[in-house]
């Protein structure tokens, strides 16, 4: 196991708690904002392992409701991890999983609500079963160039109490979509499987100490993701919660725990 963080002290804090659980476990600083962080790691994993069996891309950012930072800040930065980090992971690690590898990407449920807030024309382009890695990024960057000129509501995207972070996770489960697709066409044989999912409302430092999950209850669906059975033949490119696969694009029932934490 590789466990990766941008800052030694919170990793070593992880690593002796894992160490105490009798994992093994290699340390590797990462920073995905940084794309040769990201290529250190690559090489890493290459030289020591020969590739990789689990790909688990958890990190993500939020801002708080009261964060008085510029609307077109936070959502730069906000996409730059969330969205653009992820898609850098991805171009560099793919590559290197095995066959019946297994790939998380964690996403998460303000992506379906992200996506009910988008315009039709939006919607339809979301949901688009050949959209493609670039049209992706390019709309991305069309949000972010929206908001900075203050037009985003008007050009279709979500209102802004959810949209830097809603937006960059509808990115996330839309490029999962994508590099599954593109893993069934290119590597079929090899019989990756590749998800997005959400973990629930848990109680970590972004979470908050009013999260109804504890991290070890968070992990249950990722880790459900990550271990699926060398003869699956699915889930593969879908959204999986309570480690049950919700159709991207059609209604969706939000849960309570949900809606309380977008009513306050």
């Amino acid at each position: 196991m590789v466990l990766t963080v941008r800052d030694k002290a919170p990793g070593g804090a992880a690593r002796q708690h894992l160490k105490a659980e009798c994992l093994s476990l290699h340390f590797h600083l990462l920073d995905i904002d940084n794309l040769q962080s990201i290529r250190t790691l690559r090489d890493f994993l290459w030289e020591e392992f020969g590739g990789l069996d689990v790909l688990v891309n958890n990190a993500g950012i939020t801002t708080k409701s009261h964060d008085p930072t510029p609307p077109h800040i936070q959502a730069e930065v906000t996409l730059k991890t969330n969205f653009f980090g992820t898609r850098d992971i991805c171009t560099e690690l793919l590559p290197l999983v095995k066959p019946q590898g297994r790939v998380v990407n964690v996403s998460s449920i303000v992506s379906f609500l992200a996506l009910k807030q988008c315009s039709p024309e939006l919607q339809q382009k979301f949901t688009s079963e050949a959209i493609t890695e670039e049209e992706l990024g390019i709309l991305m960057n069309k949000f972010l160039e929206d908001v900075k000129n203050g037009v985003h509501e008007k050009e279709g995207w979500p209102d802004i109490k959810i949209a830097a972070y809603g937006v960059s996770k509808m990115g996330v489960t839309v490029l999962s979509r994508i590099h599954a697709r593109k893993l069934s066409e290119q590597r079929r044989d090899d019989k990756i499987l590749l998800n997005a999912c959400c973990p629930g409302w848990v109680r970590t430092d972004m979470g908050g100490a009013d999260g109804i999950k504890s991290p070890e209850e968070g992990a249950e669906t990722p880790v459900y993701l990550a271990l699926l059975p060398s003869d699956a033949e699915g889930p593969h490119g879908e959204f999986v919660m309570e480690k049950k696969v919700e159709q991207w694009g059609l209604p969706f029932q939000f849960p309570s725990w949900f809606l309380t934490i977008i009513s306050s």
